[in-house]
């Protein structure tokens, strides 16, 4: 009787055991979902970019299918690593390389307060460039500018004061680079100098400015790039990466989503056939959407051991919620 009652009393705690493993599991893989209850929200900062809404728009989607909740706040470069060092922000998806270092090294590699994960995209190009026509008309290197600075009216244009590319150019005229300390930068916003580009090129006048990809201004214009600023821009006609940055410490909070963000990369043709969307007057949302339904393959690497917030199945989720 004893030795039966002992095997009963083995098998029940046997089964208790068992139960007790499972139950701390599910509570692990829940953990791991959410460390923290910040880990809900997650807040990103973008520049008013379109690469950037383009990305950040596709980005919070995929996440909010998830589970999460998103927000954004779009400011300038400066503020963007402000917030992220302060713990205002979570994650910035637009940190152009090398060109952005003369801001972001001082939070990543100098004082520690923010991470930069993963490169998001290879195969950019950031500096300055003009119209075909006056790339024709002999306008093909940095050097060359000085040259014709009544045809520019000494006049560079940039993008939105504290931008990286700006300070790159002010420094330019500051160092009397080029001849450049005879040039003055003019400061707008990307939309105002786009317009600018845009007016000058309808009635063939000479305009210098800030240029990039991917962006659908190089469809959208015959524009060349300039050659010889590489100590400014770098190599490669200001050859580009882009990085995930974060807050310290962020991807170690939520894990979960610092998987996702490890896996998020794009590609210079998603972004310009996004980019051409909005270009069209899709809204960023929308068009992210768009090209995810007719690429949905991509979730696969973005969500490789990834969980919904509730700890189901990532891909599912995403798939099931986005009618993928």
């Amino acid at each position: 009787m004893k030795r039966q009652r002992l095997v009963a009393f083995t098998a029940v705690a046997a089964l208790l055991v068992f139960a007790s493993s499972v139950a701390f599991a599910g509570g692990a893989a829940e953990d791991e979902v959410q460390i923290d209850p910040e880990c809900r929200t997650i807040r990103f900062v973008e520049v008013n970019w379109m690469d950037i809404e383009a990305t950040t728009a596709t980005t919070r989607l995929v996440l909010e299918a998830l589970g999460y909740e998103t927000t954004s706040e779009v400011v300038s470069v400066p503020i963007a690593y402000q917030a992220l060092e302060s713990g205002d922000a979570d994650v910035f998806l637009g940190n152009w390389m090398p060109s952005m270092a003369t801001i972001s090294d001082a939070y990543i590699e100098e004082r520690g307060t923010v991470d930069s994960v993963q490169t998001n995209l290879e195969g950019a190009k950031y500096t300055l460039a003009v119209p075909r026509y006056v790339y024709e008309a002999g306008v093909q290197d940095f050097a060359d500018l000085i040259d014709y600075k009544d045809e520019f009216d000494g006049r560079i244009y940039g993008i939105e004061a504290g931008n990286d590319g700006n300070e790159l150019i002010q420094d330019m005229i500051d160092d009397d680079a080029f001849g450049l300390s005879e040039f003055e930068l003019v400061e707008s916003s990307e939309a105002g100098m786009l317009g600018e580009v845009n007016s000058f090129t309808r009635n063939e006048e000479w305009i210098v400015f800030l240029g990039w990809a991917p962006h659908p201004m190089n469809a959208e214009f015959e524009i060349e790039y300039l050659s010889g600023g590489d100590d400014y821009f770098g190599p490669d006609y200001g050859a580009a990466t882009v990085h995930t940055n974060v807050r310290a410490g962020y991807t170690d909070e939520c894990v979960n989503v610092g998987r996702f963000l490890e896996n998020l990369r794009f590609t210079v043709e998603m972004e310009n056939e996004i980019m051409s969307a909005m270009d069209a007057g899709a809204d960023a949302r929308d068009a992210g959407h768009d090209w995810l339904l007719e690429n949905p393959e991509i979730l696969e690497v973005w969500l490789d051991g990834v969980m919904a917030l509730d700890g189901t199945d990532g891909l599912s989720a995403v798939r099931s919620t986005l009618g993928l």
